[in-house]
């Protein structure tokens, strides 16, 4: 230990292995492909959408943004615990006239398996000779596509939040101006909190320009993703924070590979990128997918 400053020197091969940690999946990929070129595929020890930064002034959150992520290659489990509503022939609970949530059932369920969420791109002709832009291609393209892959594993593909028959379905609006602040105070009235709103880019600035509504949403708390993956006229409303999760293998790769048919409007060199994960709800009384 030095006596001037009381830390440990660190090695050489530690200090490499620091900046390879916080090398972009781009950056990663285009070393390796200076080895092996077009054979190149490079498995990651994260999921690569986490890395997805942005300058934009105005940020576009994805759907993943959401979520509790719980990285099962780093806190490894087996089962999840959930609740559902009470059945019709159940016996009266003691208060449950005034906290719904005390008629509950509770549930210990296996994880269901994780499902693949694959994006492809096409590499421009020659791009791969210039280090920097191909690096940057990966990094703004590849994991943007993956990005909006993964928006569709989370919300409409098998298991997805808009396909889930637990979540609560709201269509009147009751005393209030609109079904997503009925919403709100329908997961209120379970205990929670609606903390998170996934609506499509129409509705979003339709309500914006027509009133206040976003906003008063967005000052009070609530996190509003914006994405075309909800159809427009439809919104997801519920307690993000505490009642769902996404289970994330923690790991993704990206390689060179053969697209299937159809997958571009002409031939060309391929990269295909794939993460594994899949989201649960746990407290789907929680949840409701509102029509605006």
């Amino acid at each position: 230990m030095s006596q001037r400053t009381g830390t440990v020197k660190r090695t050489i091969a530690e200090v490499v292995a620091e900046r390879k940690t916080q090398m972009s999946p781009g950056a990663t990929f285009v070393e390796a492909f200076a080895k092996d070129g077009f054979d190149t595929s490079v498995d990651y020890d994260v999921t690569i959408t986490d890395s997805l930064t942005s300058s934009r002034r105005k940020p576009r959150y994805p759907s993943r943004n959401m979520l509790k992520v719980v990285d099962l290659s780093r806190d490894p489990q087996d089962y999840h615990w959930h609740e559902s509503p009470p059945r019709p022939d159940d016996p009266a609970v003691d208060g449950a006239d005034l906290r719904r949530e005390a008629a509950n059932h509770f549930h210990r369920s296996p994880i269901p398996p994780l499902l693949t969420t694959t994006a492809w791109v096409q590499v421009p002709d020659t791009l791969w000779e210039d280090p920097v832009s191909f690096a940057q291609f990966i990094d703004y393209r590849l994991v943007v596509r993956l990005a909006t892959a993964e928006n569709h594993t989370i919300l409409r593909g098998e298991g997805g939040l808009l396909t889930m028959p637990d979540l609560g379905r709201l269509t009147d609006p009751g005393p209030f101006a609109s079904t997503i602040l009925a919403a709100c105070n329908e997961v209120e009235q379970m205990g929670s909190t609606a903390d998170g709103l996934i609506v499509n880019p129409a509705d979003y600035y339709r309500l914006l320009g027509s009133g206040s509504l976003m906003r008063d949403v967005e000052d009070n708390g609530v996190f509003i993703v914006r994405t075309r993956l909800v159809d427009p006229g439809t919104a997801i409303v519920g307690d993000f924070g505490h009642g769902a999760l996404l289970f994330d293998a923690g790991r993704s790769t990206i390689g060179f590979a053969e697209p299937p048919p159809g997958t571009f409007a002409e031939p060309g060199v391929a990269l295909r990128a794939e993460i594994w994960e899949r989201v649960v709800v746990n407290l789907p009384t929680c949840f409701f997918v509102v029509t605006l």
